[in-house]
């Protein structure tokens, strides 16, 4: 600011004149997004985009930031139930449920990708992409894996979820996705949410079912995969069940 005085018979006339500059307003995440692109974005930048709304306590970059803060990895809230993200400060039920929406499939278009046309090149490789994938599950879950001639994954299938005292594995069920996708072989991955990934009688007994039904349809069991969060077992690698 500028000071200039000015005599006017015998007045004194103070004039101030202001200098001033505007500062253009930072970019808002979506007009950051639109001109530098999704990947200039910064973690809380992308929450703020989704949370959209703050609260009357805080706007919706202070949320996204103390949900981030909240978190020990940006992993934690793909763990997190609906329940669980809603203790999350400035996340209600709404915000809840979009959150896991988009999260759910960011998970499953990575899954994709990674799914797609992977050559299965050994048993360690495939357990620690499975143990990412189920090692954490609360409850067993049984996927098959199909593949082709160049034991190449083409499909990847969620036969059960629930309780290890039932019938994890119908054959039946097994075998009509490998023939929905003609592949050409089967690898079975279920979890232990124990820990422990020590074979069950029953994991045998499926194994031995499974084996007889690929083989009367001129399909090839690879393998059967037992995995936890840090170890695996591979039925080719331990036994002459496979």
């Amino acid at each position: 600011m500028k000071l200039s005085i000015l005599l006017t018979n015998n007045k004194v006339r103070r004039i101030f004149m202001y200098s001033i500059s505007f500062q253009e307003d930072s970019l808002l995440p979506r007009e950051r997004l639109v001109r530098e692109g999704v990947e200039a974005l910064s973690n809380q930048e992308l929450l703020a985009i989704l949370l959209r709304t703050g609260t009357k306590q805080a706007n919706v970059f202070e949320i996204a930031q103390k949900v981030l803060n909240q978190l020990t990895c940006l992993t934690d809230l793909k763990k997190m139930s609906l329940q669980e993200l809603q203790t999350l400060s400035g996340i209600g039920r709404v915000k809840a449920i979009e959150l896991q929406a988009v999260i759910e499939l960011g998970y499953r278009i990575h899954k994709r990708e990674t799914v797609e046309m992977e050559s299965i090149l050994s048993s360690r490789k495939l357990a620690k992409k499975m143990q990412s994938e189920l090692g954490d599950k609360k409850q067993e879950h049984l996927v098959a894996l199909y593949l082709n001639t160049q034991n190449q994954i083409i499909h990847q299938q969620t036969i059960f979820i629930g309780s290890a005292t039932r019938s994890i594995a119908e054959p039946r069920e097994i075998l009509h996705y490998a023939l929905k996708h003609m592949a050409t072989s089967v690898i079975l991955v279920h979890n232990h949410p124990s820990g422990a990934v020590v074979p069950s009688p029953n994991d045998d007994h499926v194994t031995k079912l499974v084996k007889e039904a690929c083989e009367l349809m001129g399909l090839v069991l690879l393998d059967h995969l037992i995995v936890s969060h840090s170890d695996y077992f591979s039925y080719r690698e331990k036994t002459d069940m496979i």
